[in-house]
């Protein structure tokens, strides 16, 4: 909105500001820390009212997570406000990528919301089917890989080496919807224990403002090798809010965390994250920045294929963090060491920029 008003009255005076892509990254990390900041009392509030009993608690689970009964879900609608409102006040509505990635998260965080309502009313964390919940998000991921590969080659890039491409072609399609589903469900993976995937989802984000933002340059882009995208740097905007909303809802997601996420926050986070990867041409670097989510996704994918050819487990339980849990780690060391594998993996993501 606060955009459009600039653009109208060809940005005058302070309204100038607003034409840089950096200043409005700022202005809306600022505003969605803020806003999430200022509702989530109430929001809690109202959650722990509307829920009763809190988000279920698996009985075959960590012992310690027990303790967490009562705890109410689906905070992350608390993110998804911050964000969308900061989003609508500064980002450039008129652009593709733009609506891409909302369709993307709102899209998931509706699927993520039917998923937990069904949680909390059948006081089971089965929640819906995994077949109808997959078919809604490879739906919503189609709509959004179609807006997005619309805008691009169908390149897959290499990272680390330089102007190194497959040619996918009408793959890639199909290749854009697998990582918008499969990063959006390895975040809901890691989502496990107060405060280990919130992190995580700020650190990648702000990695991707970096990337989206120099992606977008021509001149940026030429000299570090990596490939141009028109108008990518508008989702610079975009990770910030992620950041900011992110921020203000670790503030009450800290161990001992007063709300969860939920699939809510977890899905449509995910799902955000592969729609701005995708956008930006950067997929494998999302396998890289996000690598700790991979590794979550992995562990479950490994611990159910052996499981059901042998009858043994690899790990104690799975996703990984609870392995970790079993072996007697406690929850906020695993949680604080999770989140320095997270930076040491944004590094990596990084470098890959002039590596290439």
């Amino acid at each position: 909105m606060l955009y459009l008003i600039a653009e109208w009255f060809h940005f005058e005076g302070f309204l100038n500001l607003l034409r840089y892509q950096s200043f409005r990254s700022g202005a809306a990390l600022m505003t969605a820390l803020i806003i999430g900041l200022l509702i989530g009392p109430r929001f809690i509030s109202m959650l722990r009212v509307r829920q009763g009993k809190g988000q279920p608690i698996r009985e075959d689970g960590p012992q310690t997570h027990l303790a967490k009964r009562g705890t109410p879900t689906m905070g992350g609608l608390m993110i998804l406000t911050a964000l969308v409102l900061s989003m609508l006040l500064f980002m450039d509505m008129g652009n593709p990528f733009v609506w891409a990635c909302v369709a993307v998260t709102v899209g998931f965080g509706a699927i993520g919301f039917m998923d937990d309502y069904d949680k909390v009313t059948k006081r089971h964390h089965a929640g819906l089917s995994s077949k109808i919940r997959l078919l809604l998000e490879f739906i919503v991921a189609g709509i959004a890989a179609w807006i997005i590969v619309s805008q691009l080659n169908t390149n897959l890039y290499v990272p680390f080496l330089s102007g190194r491409y497959i040619p996918l072609g009408p793959l890639y399609y199909v290749f854009a919807a697998f990582v918008i589903v499969g990063a959006g469900n390895a975040v809901n993976l890691t989502d496990g224990l107060d405060g280990l995937a919130t992190m995580p989802v700020i650190i990648a984000a702000g990695t991707f403002a970096i990337i989206c933002y120099l992606a977008g340059r021509v001149d940026y882009a030429t000299y570090l090798g990596i490939p141009h995208v028109p108008r990518a740097g508008e989702l610079a905007i975009f990770c910030a809010g992620i950041m900011g909303a992110g921020l203000a809802f670790l503030w009450f997601n800290a161990p001992p965390a007063a709300v969860f996420m939920g699939d809510t926050g977890s899905l449509a986070l995910g799902g955000a994250l592969g729609a701005i990867a995708v956008s930006a041409h950067h997929e494998i670097v999302l396998a890289i920045v996000g690598g700790l989510f991979v590794l979550e996704a992995v562990s479950v994918i490994i611990q159910v294929f052996w499981f059901k050819r042998t009858g043994r487990r690899v790990f104690r339980m799975a996703p990984i963090h609870h392995h970790f849990e079993q072996k007697g780690w406690k929850e906020s060391t695993v949680v604080i060491r999770f989140w320095i594998i997270s930076i040491v993996l944004a590094v990596i993501g990084l470098s890959t920029l002039k590596l290439r």
